[in-house]
């Protein structure tokens, strides 16, 4: 943002002539500065984030990058509370997952806890997976899968698979410090938005009512991305009803430079 050009020293000239009148020369007064603006630029310069990232960051999928660093963890959760469309009859859905990674042994550990209707269980479900190397197991219903297409599915599963990200996120002017690490709030529009659970049908909407990005520029990582979004004829987990209601978004990202200690999973 250019301010308004810096206030000038004005200079009275005096002409003093022998036997002659005063002459005063004027200098007109200089536009003042826009005090507004200057208070709002002041903390968007000082609390910018470094280039390349001073200007936008794009993270369709809200975890990418993060296989460039050495370990960390992170959770993230997906909830929905409301009704089947056109109806009073009540839906809920939770998806939550917690995934810890090592760079140095390429191991990953996918924790994953699912319940609702809109999934399909109304009851608790719940499963564990592991890549190591090349090697992927699954444990579900304590029974275990080795090198299965659900084995690797379930041990490369993303956040980004389940809560997406943003295309397009600006610096808000505002940093922090969020799970250890130093962050930058970003702000983003609800077009901005990338939602791969949810599916708008004909005249409906995804309107977003809070949401917050911290992003850090150290590590190329969102950190925080939490967002509250209003739903109206959308469709959920692939379902074939349409819902209205309430989605609640959590992604928290921790530890980040710990190499976690992943074994093959307890039953396999």
């Amino acid at each position: 943002m250019t301010l308004t050009r810096p206030l000038l020293l004005l200079t009275l000239l005096l002409c003093l002539v022998a036997c002659e009148p005063r002459v005063v020369a004027t200098v007109p007064i200089p536009t003042s500065a826009d005090i507004n603006a200057v208070n709002t630029a002041l903390p968007l310069t000082q609390n910018a984030p470094p280039p390349p990232y001073n200007v936008s960051i794009s993270f369709p999928q809200i975890d990418d990058h993060l296989s460039d660093l050495s370990g960390w963890r992170y959770t993230v959760r997906l909830e929905f509370d409301g009704v089947f469309a056109r109806t009073s009859r009540p839906a809920q859905a939770t998806a939550s997952a917690q995934v810890e990674f090592n760079q140095l042994s390429s191991a990953r550990r996918v924790i994953v806890e699912t319940s609702g209707e809109l999934i399909g269980q109304i009851e608790n479900t719940a499963y564990e997976a592991a890549r190591l190397g090349p090697d992927s197991f699954l444990v579900r219903d304590e029974e275990c899968q080795n090198n299965t297409d659900a084995a690797r599915l379930a041990a490369d599963l993303r956040a980004g698979n389940l809560i997406g990200g943003v295309t397009t996120a600006v610096p808000a002017g505002q940093r922090g410090t969020i799970n250890g690490t130093e962050v930058y709030r970003y702000t983003f529009n609800d077009a901005d938005l990338v939602l791969p659970t949810i599916r708008v049908g004909d005249g409906g909407s995804v309107v977003v009512t809070s949401g917050e990005l911290w992003f850090s520029a150290a590590h190329n990582a969102v950190v925080r991305f939490w967002v509250n979004v209003q739903v109206a004829n959308a469709f959920i987990f692939d379902r074939q009803l349409p819902v209205d209601g309430t989605v609640v978004i959590r992604y928290d990202l921790y530890n980040i430079g710990t190499a976690y200690n992943i074994n093959v999973p307890f039953g396999c």
